[in-house]
């Protein structure tokens, strides 16, 4: 609740006249941007995390107007990406410099995602970690540690391009950026300009090799672990043995066996620091 004050005490009023909203519950930020149609409004700035720039960036995208991120999540994958600073009054900086770009989006069956999107036992986690109070990354890894102890991974048969892939894995995350969040990148190479998105398949792997997984996360090395393969397509269709959880930009929903991913390039307009 802060955010407001800080906004109007730092705002560029040559540039911008500022309207607040606040959200009460799940879909609310979808609402208020639908509401903003055939009103004076340039940008649609996004204060939390990347569920929530999902929620409003979605509908942003299908006005063809300009998406502003204030990063105010547990994660915030995507706005490390765009190296969008963490402190909001640095992020706020970055809105009053108003350089717009242009990222590519994808869709995961029917909903739009900008960072991550998957399925196994990130997705798994996520719908766990959802009802959970201790966010943050030592929250997630605490839960995470738990769950693996029981979690069996799946067969999944994956068409990238044309190509079919069979492959047992315990996470299959499909990347536009690089990261998950909190510096924890599953493919560090990927970018949300190039067209492309990154199949990125964690293998099946014996427990006490997590903290190897762990450490290529947090370094951006996990293109060169052998625990990872990456594969990067335009058009994927994956097979699963069963409807389960899936998660689009961390935040969990429950989806059938077989599912399609596209990219749609340089498809949403977004502020951005100036190189």
């Amino acid at each position: 609740m802060k955010i407001p004050a800080m906004i109007d005490s730092h705002l560029d009023r040559s540039k911008f006249t500022a309207n607040y909203r606040v959200t009460e519950y799940s879909g609310h930020g979808a609402e208020i941007v639908e509401e903003t149609v055939g009103k004076n409004f340039d940008i649609i700035v996004a204060v939390g995390g990347d569920g929530t720039i999902n929620e409003i960036g979605a509908k942003v995208m299908q006005q063809n107007k300009v998406l502003g991120i204030i990063p105010l999540g547990s994660g915030n994958g995507l706005a490390r990406f765009l190296k969008i600073s963490m402190n909001p009054r640095k992020a706020l900086e970055v809105i009053n410099q108003c350089h717009i770009s242009q990222i590519d989006t994808a869709t995961f069956n029917d909903k739009v995602y900008f960072n991550m999107a998957g399925m196994g036992f990130d997705a798994h986690v996520s719908a766990v970690f959802a009802g959970n109070k201790k966010r943050g990354l030592s929250g997630y890894l605490k839960l995470g540690l738990k769950e693996m102890l029981n979690y069996k991974p799946a067969t999944y048969t994956i068409l990238v391009d044309g190509k079919t892939y069979i492959r047992k894995a315990f996470v299959v995350s499909i990347a536009n950026s690089s990261q998950y969040g909190n510096n924890a990148y599953i493919s560090p190479l990927a970018s949300a300009r190039d067209g492309l998105l990154d199949v990125c398949i964690v293998k099946n792997f014996p427990l006490y090799r997590i903290p190897i997984l762990a450490f290529y996360m947090l370094t951006a090395r996990t293109h060169r672990t052998d625990m990872v393969e990456i594969i990067k397509g335009k058009k994927i269709h994956i097979s699963r043995p069963e409807a389960a959880a899936i998660h689009i930009d961390g935040e969990p929903f429950m989806m059938g066996k077989e599912i399609d991913i596209a990219i749609k390039p340089l498809s949403l307009k977004v502020i951005v620091p100036k190189d």
